[in-house]
């Protein structure tokens, strides 16, 4: 009976708001010929019709699937599916608006009155796909959702283990070599002869000018995919950068929590672009 309570629960509000739609259409359109009944029994019939339409809903939407333990709780779905649903709602909801329209409202029942009661019983079910459609969506984008975040919790985790590799540069005379963390370097600048190195210690920037080359620097981190060649005498960590500026001739980078500005040339502009 729980379940029973909670697939009603579930309809509840949906249904009873389709059965007042049909209650409104059928006493302001007035499709069928009512004139036996003065104002408050025409009400009481029409009430009659929607009530109609709310039973086969319930029935159809919750009973059945009751019934024959066709519902899956944990997931709130309906093995049946939802259109042979609707059309049994159509089916029962059309021969029972017939025989309540001949035998309580003395209506005859020719094909023109039948068109007009398909159509008004075809309204409900439309509604009612039309929600599980809608409701059909919703789950499958609650669902991507989930496994977008699953996704992104193991992305978070390679990017931590990936900033946590550390890269030795090496001077070509051999005389002094730099150990840093990926996720500590911020950019590499060439100088001359010498690169320099921009990396943080602690809350701090600290440079470090190693004899080298920026072309052989470049082939050093190649497999590093968060360096971005930016300009000819610059590369830098994607991680760093906070902002990308511009004015009328020229590109700038500009470094979380660091003063100096980066160049940036329209040789990189597109890829420098796609990366952050």
């Amino acid at each position: 009976m729980n379940l029973l309570w909670d697939l009603l629960k579930k309809d509840l509000g949906l249904l009873l708001s389709i059965s007042f739609g049909v209650f409104l259409f059928i006493l302001f359109f007035q499709p069928f010929s009512l004139d036996s009944f003065d104002f408050n029994n025409r009400l009481l019939f029409i009430a009659g019709l929607a009530a109609i339409v709310f039973l086969f809903m319930v029935l159809i939407r919750t009973v059945l699937p009751w019934i024959i333990n066709d519902y899956d709780q944990s997931k709130h779905e309906q093995y049946l599916p939802s259109y042979i649903l609707n059309f049994s709602i159509l089916v029962l909801s059309s021969v029972a608006f017939a025989f309540y329209l001949h035998y309580v409202g003395f209506v005859s029942i020719s094909f023109y009155v039948m068109f007009k009661v398909v159509i008004i019983c075809i309204a409900p079910s439309l509604a009612l796909w039309l929600y599980d459609a809608l409701n059909g969506l919703r789950q499958q984008n609650e669902s991507l959702i989930r496994e977008k975040e699953v996704i992104q919790k193991h992305v978070e985790k390679y990017e931590e283990d990936y900033l946590n590799k550390s890269i030795e540069f090496v001077s070509e005379n051999s005389a002094e070599n730099l150990n840093l963390l990926i996720a500590d370097i911020a950019f590499i600048k060439s100088a001359d002869n010498y690169v320099e190195i921009v990396f943080k210690e602690g809350d701090h920037f600290k440079k470090k000018l190693i004899r080298n080359t920026l072309k052989n620097i470049e082939q050093q981190i190649r497999p590093y995919s968060n360096f971005i060649r930016c300009h000819r005498i610059c590369i830098v960590n994607r991680h760093y950068i906070e902002k990308l500026d511009r004015n009328y001739h020229n590109h700038w980078l500009t470094i979380k929590g660091y003063s100096e500005q980066i160049p940036v040339s329209l040789q990189y502009l597109v890829k420098l672009k796609e990366a952050i």
